[in-house]
């Protein structure tokens, strides 16, 4: 319920966060299940917030099992389509988790449904592709011996940035993998072995590969041109979208370096906080501007502060 509640506003709020995203194959979009959707992991949980957001269809992720300690959390997490995946850095003891998270997917599969897993297993704000988990491997596998004809879609996505706001996204698929994709094996762990050759393989093209200081190379492959007409066009409503919305995002900016500046969670804690904050701020504005021009505060706060800050996004500094 929760989930289907902030599908809306969450592609409204990517569509106000990042300035451009390339996908190579929109029609993914449409897919149905039974579909596992395994990608890399750079930008933490919001990573999984715009593939949800973009594929029609419901997407259940895999999230790292230590959020779900707390029971309060864990039930928000669980309605918004989130299921526990543990590594061995949280607790030995807590690996018997992921049968009942990995029989879980299996009756999504059955029921035709999309599960999304990172299949590096931690993120990291780097633009490469590092060493493959085993626990992709073990869900498709585990799911083709049951007999489910299991599909999974290599994702790479790929951001210009991990800190500035109005980013452009590249997100790339590749070749779907199925049961006669991966050669036979003699045992399940050759079988492992091979299927993550095979994935590694599709994911390798479709994650950049940038040098963390490779400024030009970045540029080169990511960056949005604005013809100077448009800059000139947009110049005064960016300013005054700058001006506007620099209350709310400053204190939203720092904050989230306090908080996420460490960890590589920068970027999804500053885009939770203005999910929330976002709205109370223009309810603030229209009740502010009420008695001054009446009923038109709303129209000026829902409508035109968010037009203001499109513009700005669209002109403002890439790198």
């Amino acid at each position: 319920m929760l989930y289907n509640l902030l599908k809306i506003p969450a592609a409204i709020a990517f569509w106000l966060y990042c300035r451009k995203l390339k996908v190579n194959g929109a029609s993914y979009f449409n897919e149905t299940g039974p579909l596992l959707i395994a990608c890399n992991h750079p930008n933490s949980f919001l990573d999984a917030i715009i593939i949800s957001s973009v594929f029609r269809r419901p997407v259940y992720s895999l999230a790292r099992g230590d959020v779900f300690k707390n029971s309060f959390a864990a039930g928000i997490l669980r309605s918004l389509k989130m299921l526990p995946v543990y590594r061995t850095t949280e607790g030995v003891e807590n690996m018997e988790h992921n049968y009942s998270t990995f029989n879980a997917c299996k009756e999504i599969f059955k029921e035709n449904g999309i599960v999304l897993i990172f299949s590096e297993g931690r993120c990291i704000n780097e633009w490469l592709l590092r060493p493959l988990m085993k626990g992709t491997a073990r869900l498709a596998l585990s799911s083709w011996q049951e007999g489910i004809p299991l599909r999974v879609l290599p994702t790479g996505i790929n951001y210009q940035s991990f800190t500035s706001f109005g980013k452009n996204i590249h997100l790339n698929f590749g070749n779907i993998i199925s049961n006669q994709s991966v050669l036979p094996s003699d045992s399940f762990g050759q079988a492992v072995l091979r299927f993550n050759e095979a994935l590694k393989a599709e994911l390798a093209p479709l994650v950049y590969e940038i040098a963390k200081n490779d400024l030009a190379k970045r540029q080169e492959l990511m960056a949005v041109p604005v013809a100077v007409f448009t800059k000139i066009m947009l110049a005064l409503p960016a300013f005054l979208g700058l001006l506007l919305h620099w209350p709310l995002c400053y204190p939203a900016k720092v904050a989230a370096k306090k908080y996420g500046g460490h960890n590589d969670h920068y970027d999804s804690i500053l885009v939770c906080i203005l999910f929330i904050g976002y709205p109370l701020y223009l309810l603030l504005i229209a009740v502010l501007l009420h008695p001054f021009v009446g009923n038109s505060s709303w129209a000026i706060a829902f409508l035109l502060l968010p037009l203001l800050g499109w513009c700005y996004l669209q002109i403002k500094k890439q790198f």
